[in-house]
């Protein structure tokens, strides 16, 4: 396929807004379609983003569908499975064996991983603007169509940054949580889906090459006075393969403490109880304790509307049951760039408009049900007594954990699965599409 031409400078047939995992993946795809594809980034590469930088198998599906080179050689540490540690219990859970996903999964920082998708994407010909920061849209007075973003190019201290417009028919929003473009075209956060938050930060420490990513099931409140106190949520630890740690927490907003505690205290208090041997100690921190939300079960909807499509973050499309958001920015960003792809090449904007009028469809096909269990999931687990009692109970029956395993990482063969998988897959096409 010969490379397409652009338009012009400022003008493509789509521009994506924002190079993390969704927009680099969708702007990959179309590229390699055929279209003419303007990825705008804010910030350069490599640049920090909060994450556990623990990557699942499905994850790791979607970078092999993208030719990125995971050997270890190029820098990719593989993990065996889960090691998950609650209710004095300590369970190690391989990934399980299916024919639709890899049995390992990846950890990787991910400066270096989101600036990987990116060169991927400029590779298969999509144009990649860094230091662009996108403003407000561009409307048509007459349809209310989005038709392109007025941006700001150079860097944050320069004084010759300059403002220029891009035009394209469509625009994918990929700017995560914030989102200010969709928020610039009315689409707001529902307040009825759950909202997570992850703090972390990286130790010096000889726990750095683990084959498996850990999980505790178990977050305690340490610093006093009275009584240590469970808290809603989950801590991790992820080996990285290069001298560090990666420790984290995640927290829901189904609970009563989740605005009154400030996390990154929570975070030192939770370190400062691990064992001295693994170094995870103030004077060990590689830098600061960084915060993020996490979206999650399709918090901003519709997920297109009037020329704009939503892939990632910005439409809420984290996982409930696990905080995973990689994966699933990615599989959208896919998802998305064939729906486009398919508009694209039809005869009248009235077709087109019926193409794109699928995506939403596809979205909740796709993870609409699972969505709705994890909604429920995430209610139970708000109340740490039921955290408790499912973690003392739960760990000490290895069937019930791998079936808890693969629910909770989305992890089934769609056909011809073992019964766990027709059990899983079963649940998610009963429940609800919300």
């Amino acid at each position: 396929m010969t490379e397409p031409q652009p338009l012009s400078e400022h003008t493509a047939d789509v521009i994506v807004v924002g190079a993390g995992p969704a927009g680099s993946t969708t702007a990959y795809y179309l590229a390699k379609a055929g279209l003419d594809v303007l990825l705008l980034e804010k910030t350069a590469f490599p640049r920090e983003k909060v994450c556990g930088d623990g990557l699942t198998p499905r994850a790791t599906k979607q970078l092999v569908a993208m030719g990125i080179d995971i050997s270890e050689e190029a820098g990719w540490l593989r993990n065996k499975g889960l090691r998950i540690i609650g209710g004095g219990v300590r369970l190690q859970l391989d990934w399980p064996d299916l024919a639709s996903f890899p049995d390992y999964g990846l950890v990787r920082k991910r400066d270096d991983f989101d600036e990987q998708l990116a060169r991927q994407a400029q590779k298969a010909g999509a144009r990649l603007y860094e230091r662009c920061n996108v403003g407000v849209p561009i409307i048509d007075d007459r349809t209310g169509r989005i038709t392109g973003v007025h941006a700001k190019l150079g860097d944050a201290d320069s004084k010759e940054k300059r403002e220029v417009t891009f035009h394209a028919p469509l625009v994918v929003a990929a700017d995560g949580n914030s989102t200010r473009l969709s928020l610039a075209m009315g689409l707001h956060r529902r307040e009825d889906r759950p909202m997570g938050v992850a703090v972390r930060t990286y130790f010096t420490s000889p726990r750095h090459e683990d084959d498996y990513l850990e999980s505790w099931l178990e977050l305690w409140d340490r610093r006093g006075p009275g009584e240590d106190r469970l808290l809603p949520g989950y801590g991790w630890i992820f080996g990285m393969g290069d001298g560090t740690s990666n420790v984290g927490l995640g927290v829901l907003n189904t609970s009563d403490s989740f605005k009154e505690l400030d996390w990154r205290e929570v975070l030192k208090a939770w370190c400062a109880s691990m064992p001295a041997d693994w170094g995870y100690t103030p004077e060990n921190m590689t830098g600061p304790i960084r915060g993020a939300a996490l979206p999650m079960a399709f918090n901003r909807q519709p997920h297109y509307t009037r020329g704009l499509l939503l892939v990632g973050d910005a439409g809420g499309l984290v996982n409930p049951f696990n905080g995973e958001g990689i994966a699933y920015a990615m599989e959208s960003g896919q998802l998305a760039a064939d729906v486009i792809v398919q508009a694209h090449a039809r005869a009248t904007p009235a077709q087109r408009e019926i193409a794109l009028q699928r995506y939403p469809r596809v979205l909740k096909d796709t993870y609409g049900g699972y969505y709705t269990l994890g909604r429920a999931f995430v209610k139970l687990i708000g109340n740490p007594k039921v955290m408790k009692i499912a973690a003392e109970r739960g760990l000490t029956h290895p069937l019930l954990m791998k079936f808890t395993l693969k629910m909770l990482a989305n992890l089934t063969d769609p056909t011809g699965g073992d019964a766990m998988d027709r059990i899983i897959n079963g649940l998610s096409k009963v429940a609800p599409k919300a």
